[in-house]
């Protein structure tokens, strides 16, 4: 087989002319000329009785990096195709598709970014229908027609926007390179008729074969040609090379020369081909498998007849390796998607389980809704699936969510209903609160106030949009009302106000004393303070705590006197009795006679315990240490029931 058998265009259909015919072959059989490659072309009828190669079935693996190369010819640049990084964007949110598409158009060449484009425009339309498909069955949900429903956002714009200045710039590439290409095919169309001449021209050899290396080199610079027109226009132009060396009497040590150079060169790419079959990296070795081929096709001429089966054979079967490789790569490729489809059906398994779940409350439903969006993360990360049921399984997983999303915004809106009746409840509650927060009727009112308030708190939620604003506008009533009433209040009894200021001034007066050398001029000093707090009078209700923390101070101060502990312990009693002492209601007085009675009550019982103990030690001496200490005990307990005795005559005497 020769190196360029029957090369096929980049879907593998079209069939093209060998350029190495192999030592055997004739060049007999009528292919297609540079006449078929362009129609302006004149002399078919010459150029195809000249132009001839066999026909043989064409090799998969050669065809692959032809089709590759092809595209490439249409533009130099456009290999740098294979330098874009590919990357996963089904994984990619719509937020993050824009930005790598604006990153595409900012740091790549607009023709060498289309596939990614396109994968691109892809996922984001899908994600942007299901998003859509969801706003219009909320719309709907709430009450919409479908025919007034609009959604868009401004990741779409963006989307939208950088997608405009794709087309722009792409078209504009294209219609600039149309001309171009046309005009390079022309000049090498000329290149390959120069070439032929130079057949039939009558000169000097050395002359002659000048003239041939020169029209090498403008063709080598002839520039990017159609990629439909490139495999049959190299064809053609390798077959009148062959010819010129084949058929042209040249000087053998030129054509030798040439011959030696191309061999040497056809190997060492041989070799280097033989070393990236070794490669694991498969992707890395068919890029650069293309440029060998590329430099075998486009720089490098024939070798001698004897030469050209091998070397090709050797070379074909280093490209089957590293073809066989890649395949099997992309069949291990192919495995991993099918397990990324099992991954995915479990997903929308488990979404469609989520949606059927009938749990019908609003706490359930915010579980359920963030058990999806982890869901719909772990679709989109879980990886690519086989193309051929790529479409079902995004399709399949869409009905899933929006079976879910149906089921949400039912459940929501029978929710908004009742909201929006707690709404209306909450409005007439507000209206309440403000036709009467400037009523001077408190009495009537404060009731009043204080039952909207408690209603309030009972009705359940309302709209999110409202919740704030009605708020607001409640509290703002109840705090007027209530603020007038606190004010009107505090003018009537300022009284007391002003009697709370004094008290406080009384007693850090009272902390701020400092006893003297006579108990008894400071126990007057006492007494007389006692006598000033209860002049003061009464305090606001809120306020009474001050009267414990005063006669604290009062105990803390007795207790600081240096006197008899049972005088000291009467005189404070005294003073408390003071604070208890009020003709108009005798509670207080109450509740201590009670409380000294039931003290000398658990004493008296307390003490007959103790001589009901001191019968089990009848035998025993009086001086032994235990029965000493329960007379001790006795003797503390009847001196203690005579201080409580007295304390009980004391308050008996305020009821006279």
């Amino acid at each position: 087989m020769s190196e360029n058998d029957n090369l096929q265009d980049a879907e593998g259909k079209k069939e093209v002319e060998s350029t190495e015919p192999t030592p055997t072959q004739e060049t007999t059989n009528t292919v297609e000329t540079e006449s078929d490659i362009d129609s302006t072309t004149d002399n078919t009828t010459e150029a195809t009785e000249d132009v001839a190669a066999t026909t043989t079935v064409s090799d998969e693996h050669v065809d692959e990096i032809e089709a590759s190369n092809a595209e490439d010819a249409e533009d130099e640049a456009n290999a740098e195709r294979h330098e874009v990084e590919e990357k996963d964007y089904h994984a990619m949110s719509m937020t993050e598709l824009v930005a790598e598409f604006n990153r595409l158009l900012k740091h790549h060449k607009v023709q060498t970014i289309s596939k990614n484009i396109n994968e691109i425009k892809s996922e984001f339309n899908a994600k942007y229908s299901e998003l859509l498909d969801e706003k219009k069955e909320e719309f709907i949900a709430d009450g919409g027609v479908e025919m007034d429903f609009y959604y868009s956002n401004d990741t779409k714009k963006q989307f939208n926007s950088l997608y405009k200045e794709y087309k722009q710039s792409i078209n504009a590439y294209y219609n600039e390179r149309e001309q171009a290409l046309k005009q390079n095919l022309n000049n090498r169309l000329q290149i390959i008729e120069d070439i032929k001449g130079l057949l039939s021209v009558e000169e000097n050899m050395g002359t002659t074969y000048k003239n041939f290396k020169e029209l090498q080199d403008k063709w080598r610079n002839a520039g990017p040609i159609p990629r439909d027109k490139y495999n049959n226009a190299w064809n053609t132009y390798h077959h009148h090379v062959e010819r010129f060396y084949d058929f042209l009497h040249l000087n053998n040590d030129l054509r030798d020369m040439d011959f030696k150079h191309n061999y040497d060169q056809k190997i060492k790419i041989i070799e280097r081909a033989e070393e990236l079959a070794k490669d694991e990296n498969t992707n890395r070795s068919f890029r650069e498998l293309q440029v060998l081929h590329k430099l075998w096709k486009e720089e490098l001429g024939p070798v001698g007849k004897e030469h050209r089966e091998a070397i090709w054979e050797r070379f074909s079967n280093a490209t089957k390796a590293i073809h066989d490789k890649r395949q099997a790569y992309y069949a291990d490729m192919d495995k991993a998607h099918e397990k990324n489809l099992e991954r995915k059906e479990e997903i929308i398994a488990q979404i469609t389980a989520i949606a059927e779940d009938k749990n019908d409350s609003h706490s359930a439903w915010q579980k359920k809704i963030k058990e999806i969006e982890a869901l719909r993360d772990a679709f989109f990360k879980a990886g690519k699936v086989p193309i051929k049921v790529n479409e079902a399984t995004w399709a399949k997983f869409k009905e899933a969510v929006r079976t879910f999303n149906r089921g949400k915004n039912s459940f929501y809106k029978g929710l908004k209903k009742d909201q929006y009746e707690n709404l209306k409840k909450k409005k007439d509650l507000i209206q309440i609160a403000e036709d009467n927060k400037d009523s001077e009727d408190f009495k009537t009112v404060t009731p009043l106030m204080k039952k909207i308030q408690n209603e309030w708190k009972k009705i359940g939620h309302v709209p999110r949009r409202d919740s704030d604003k009605i708020w607001k506008q409640f509290k703002t009533a109840c705090n007027h009302y209530f603020d007038r009433m606190h004010a009107a209040r505090k003018a009537e009894d300022q009284h007391l106000f002003d009697a709370f200021d004094s008290k406080v001034k009384l007693l850090d007066n009272l902390k701020a004393m400092e006893l003297s050398d006579d108990p008894k001029a400071d126990i007057e000093i006492l007494k007389s303070k006692i006598a000033e707090w209860k002049d003061i009078g009464h305090v606001p209700q809120n306020k009474r705590y001050i009267d414990g923390k005063f006669y604290k101070a009062i105990d803390d101060a007795f207790d600081k006197l240096k006197m008899d502990k049972a005088k000291l312990e009467m005189i404070k009693f005294d003073s408390k009795l003071e604070n208890l002492a009020n003709p108009d209601d005798t509670r207080l007085l109450d509740n201590e006679f009670n409380f000294i009675k039931k003290r000398m009550s658990e004493i008296r019982s307390e003490i007959n315990q103790l001589e009901n103990n001191l019968q089990f030690f009848s035998n025993v001496k009086a001086d032994n240490p235990l029965v000493k200490d329960v007379h001790k005990n006795i003797a503390n307990h009847k001196k203690e029931l005579e201080s409580w005795q007295a304390k009980l005559n004391k308050v008996r005497g305020m009821y006279k």
